[in-house]
């Protein structure tokens, strides 16, 4: 097991093009984190400068406090696997694994022991014979995984290694993923841009964005405390709904003023010294899906917006309601949507009424950060 630290990384392309900007990070031993973010990021490019694949332009990393900006692949002692498998198809599931052990010249007697052990640990006892053609997309991606784990490498790294996969089989190697990352306790670094894989593998998770560090945090606190409203909008299922708004005060205390209407921030999780510095600016307003409600009036502590709905994503247990923006645009945001229960019986076309509880409003300052939240 190893830990692994970026420090002030960047890598720009001999094109110009700036794939990664002042990337710090300390991975520690054993942990399995996530790079999340969208194609483009950065993601895989970090990971390839960690691997030996490419230099970095600037900064350190470190493997275990040594630094190995100047070594070679094979001398970081680091196994990867990859979206399309990369195994030999001349050679049977057994040489497939025995392969990078007898590249380092081991015994026979010991090759034979790390690919059975691996072997066993990945349920693929009965296919050691078989070749690559003749395996499902799920038993390629454990016999890959198995290939890597056979070194006993100091940092696993996984590169996007599930997008060819069904969503079943996803949901299966996800587990194998998560439960022999715990069984070997070897350092990984998984790359994706899908956040249910990121939320439910990662220990941590870090959101890249343009090359740049967004946000590092649990699944947890990237959901429910987003350090900015491309975290905000990026994790969650559907994301976050964003509008602006400005924010005005009065003898009464804080409020919010859209296009349409006005509200009292009393009750919210923002306390007066937290906006007292945003009075009359327009700020970014954040809400969940999963926080509108159906109603038929209002109340204390409740905003309730009229909507159209544009559009219904039936999804079995729950409905994906798709309805205009509820103010000016931000994001890119032109519809906003609720996630609400399979019961409530709405159409395309119908006019309603979404009910949001103050408490569960975020609020981003304007250049997008999120103001700290008392509660």
């Amino acid at each position: 097991m190893s830990q692994v630290s970026f420090t002030d990384v960047a890598k720009r392309f001999p094109d110009g093009t700036l794939a990664i900007s002042d990337f710090s990070l300390r991975i520690r031993d054993g942990e399995l984190l996530v790079l999340l973010g969208p194609s483009g990021c950065g993601k895989s490019t970090l990971l390839r400068m960690l691997a030996g694949l490419e230099q970095p332009s600037r900064g350190e990393i470190r493997i275990d406090d040594v630094v190995v900006n100047d070594l070679t692949p094979q001398q970081r002692n680091i196994a990867m696997v990859f979206q399309n498998y990369a195994l030999y198809p001349h050679m049977s599931v057994r040489d497939n694994l025995a392969f990078p052990l007898r590249m380092q010249r081991l015994p026979r007697r010991d090759i034979e022991r790390c690919v059975r052990e691996v072997a066993q640990r990945l349920s693929l006892g009965e296919l050691l014979d078989k070749h690559p053609k003749a395996l499902s997309g799920g038993q390629r991606q454990r016999v890959a995984m198995g290939r890597a784990l056979v070194r006993e490498p100091r940092v696993f790294l996984m590169d996007e290694p599930l997008s060819n996969l069904d969503a079943e089989l996803r949901l299966q190697i996800r587990q194998d993923i998560a439960r022999l990352q715990r069984d070997t306790g070897v350092t990984t670094l998984y790359v994706t841009h899908d956040q249910v894989e990121a939320m439910t593998l990662g220990q941590r998770i870090v959101v890249l964005k343009q090359g740049i560090l967004q946000q590092l945090g649990t699944a947890h606190e990237l959901y429910a405390q987003p350090a900015n409203t491309f975290v905000a909008t990026f994790v969650g299922s559907p994301g976050m709904n964003i509008f602006q708004a400005s924010l005005q005060r009065d003898e009464q205390g804080y409020k919010i003023k859209t296009d349409g209407q006005a509200f009292a921030l009393h009750g919210s999780a923002y306390s007066k010294e937290s906006l007292s510095s945003f009075a009359g600016k327009i700020l970014h307003v954040g809400v969940r899906p999963e926080a509108l409600r159906l109603v038929a009036a209002g109340g204390e502590g409740v905003v309730d917006f009229p909507v159209s709905v544009t559009g219904m994503e039936r999804l079995g247990h729950e409905v994906i309601v798709h309805f205009p923006a509820i103010n000016r645009i931000a994001d890119g945001q032109v519809e906003h949507c609720a996630r609400l229960g399979y019961q409530d019986n709405l159409q395309v076309g119908d006019h309603t009424t979404l009910r949001l509880a103050v408490k569960d409003l975020y609020l981003f300052d304007p250049d997008g950060r999120a103001i700290p939240r008392v509660r």
